[in-house]
């Protein structure tokens, strides 16, 4: 087993709606989407996401596009027009989301993006 960041093996989108962020998880290719049905659960996203005490994690799969939606609650301070910080819309969360370490069997590194972004290899 290697452990790599989400990145390698899948990229996001972000979006927010008053105090709650959705983080879409989509993965590179589709041999990688069980993998990240097992490991990108909600509680490994509430643990990563501790710093920011989310109210409520909930996940939704979309198998068919090989993705996953996160409903996060409570994690923007308020929201738009109730927070001080710089990223009240949370449109880096999906960074954050990304940094979460996975494990992947050796076998299947070669699916991974290259740390020069290079495209996934297909199987």
């Amino acid at each position: 087993m290697t452990t790599v960041p989400l990145y390698r093996a899948a990229h996001g989108r972000t979006g927010d709606k008053g105090d709650r962020s959705n983080i879409s998880v989509i993965a590179w290719t589709p041999p990688l989407w069980d993998l990240l049905v097992e490991q990108v659960t909600e509680s490994a996203v509430a643990e990563h996401f501790a710093s920011r005490r989310p109210a409520a994690v909930r996940r939704y799969l979309l198998p068919q596009l090989h993705a996953m939606n996160f409903v996060l609650d409570g994690v923007l301070d308020g929201g738009v027009n109730s927070a001080l910080n710089l990223d009240s819309h949370g449109k880096a969360l999906s960074f954050l989301l990304l940094d979460l370490p996975i494990q992947v069997p050796d076998h299947m590194t070669r699916l991974l993006v290259g740390r020069n972004d290079e495209p996934a290899d297909q199987p």
